[in-house]
């Protein structure tokens, strides 16, 4: 009983070590030598993920984006973050454990509030909302957005149902739901405390935007900024042999059941199956090995990169322009994949998910549809028109360019001059001298 009693202690005490020994940050981001600063100095509070290849994704790639484009316009940038999780936490608390990863950054809570302005993707800022700092949340998405969006298997049709039911019966996925939602409900209810507290909250959509005003942000809070792609998907596209339109997915698809479910995998299946005859590419990230080697070998006429490092994209997709991009997702809050795609000239048939009703014209720069058959019948009609097929694919590209990284950094001054210059006024108010 003693030894047990001693070998959870020390599990205890290399937990709390590891937390707080692999808290690390970055240099701030370089400013070029003849830009004049801003006099603005961010905090960017994250995760640090990336796939294999090295690459960062999601939020962290929107946040390095977001940090380098700003640097550009004179604004001094620093990240933190922490590096590795607790280990051996039991699933149910993940949650729980993912929350108090951020906690471990009080140990230099110092360094950090020395900056105007602290931001952090959705919950990670939680820490510091106590200071006098102000605090921003970034919200790409919503946890409360995943959970509302993705039904139990049951509830899915037939097609869908059957999809799943074989990817469970090859072993790729051991089950057919998720066992316990309490660590994204966990997540979801912190959020919400940290929307509420925040100083400002930055809505990527929308669609984020109502979601947001749902939980009780107030909508003057909320300030709705696009995100943005980097450069490199608008320089000069090289020359190729434009091939004979493809079917593309362009995307992230999880490694579980869930994550399958939310970037809608079995409409993708259905889609791809109703054209036999149709060339098809995917690019795709997963790491569930099983998933990879299923997919490349589902299809006839099927060409498929998987993990490819984010920078070549442009490249494998430069001889498919006028293809046709298909969005599966249930939920989305911004979807960068379908911004990329456009810019190299696909045309998006896409379900009514994050960014996608803001920016798609019906039969102008591509479909916004409701159900397979319809996302099918417009992919037909596609197919058959070369004329509006191009036609559409050049507007596709047009829209694009509203999402280059000047247009974000440009509103993001805009709202760290308004927190900075409301922030010093209350100060005044309140007999401080900043």
């Amino acid at each position: 009983m003693q030894k047990n009693k001693q070998s959870l202690q020390k599990r205890v005490f290399r937990s709390a070590f590891s937390f707080l020994r692999f808290f690390s940050s970055e240099k701030v981001e370089p400013i070029p030598k003849l830009m004049k600063q801003t006099g603005i100095k961010i905090a960017f509070i994250h995760n640090e993920k990336r796939i294999h290849t090295g690459m960062h994704t999601g939020a962290a790639q929107i946040n390095r984006l977001m940090a380098q484009t700003l640097a550009t316009f004179g604004v001094q940038v620093r990240h933190f973050y922490p590096r590795h999780q607790l280990f051996d936490t039991p699933v149910h608390l993940r949650g729980i454990a993912n929350i108090l990863f951020f906690y471990s950054m009080l140990e230099h809570k110092n360094e950090i509030l020395k900056f105007d302005i602290i931001q952090g993707t959705t919950y990670t800022p939680l820490p510091f909302l106590t200071f006098s700092v102000p605090v921003v949340c970034h919200f790409g998405s919503t946890i409360r957005g995943y959970l509302n969006a993705v039904p139990p298997t049951k509830k899915l049709s037939v097609s869908e149902k059957g999809v799943f039911q074989e990817l469970a019966q090859l072993n790729i996925i051991p089950e057919l739901d998720l066992k316990t939602f309490r660590p994204l409900e966990d997540i979801a209810d912190i959020e919400i405390v940290s929307a509420l507290k925040a100083t400002a909250c930055i809505a990527t959509s929308k669609k984020v935007q109502r979601e947001l005003i749902d939980i009780g942000v107030p909508s003057e809070k909320i300030c709705i900024i696009h995100n943005a792609i980097e450069d490199y998907w608008f320089e000069p596209q090289r020359i190729v042999k434009i091939q004979s339109p493809h079917l593309v997915f362009l995307g992230r698809l999880g490694n579980d059941v869930f994550t399958l479910k939310l970037k809608g995998f079995s409409r993708l299946v259905n889609f791809y199956r109703a054209f036999p005859d149709v060339p098809k590419t995917t690019i795709c990230m997963t790491t569930n090995r099983k998933l990879k080697e299923w997919l490349r070998v589902a299809f006839p006429k099927h060409y498929m990169y998987v993990n490819l490092r984010k920078d070549f994209i442009p490249g494998a997709l430069a001889p498919l322009f006028g293809s046709i991009l298909f969005l599966s997702s249930r939920y989305e809050g911004f979807s960068l994949s379908l911004v990329e795609a456009m810019s190299q000239g696909l045309v998006p048939i896409s379900f009514s998910v994050g960014v996608a009703p803001e920016i798609i014209v019906n039969g102008e720069n591509g479909f916004i549809v409701a159900t397979e058959k319809e996302a099918e019948g417009r992919a037909r009609e596609l197919l058959s028109d070369d004329n509006k097929r191009i036609h559409m694919a050049n507007e596709a590209k047009k829209t694009a360019e509203k999402f280059k990284s000047t247009n974000i950094a440009t509103k993001l001054i805009e709202l760290y001059r308004d927190i900075k210059k409301n922030h010093k006024l209350k100060n005044k108010n309140n007999g401080l001298n900043l």
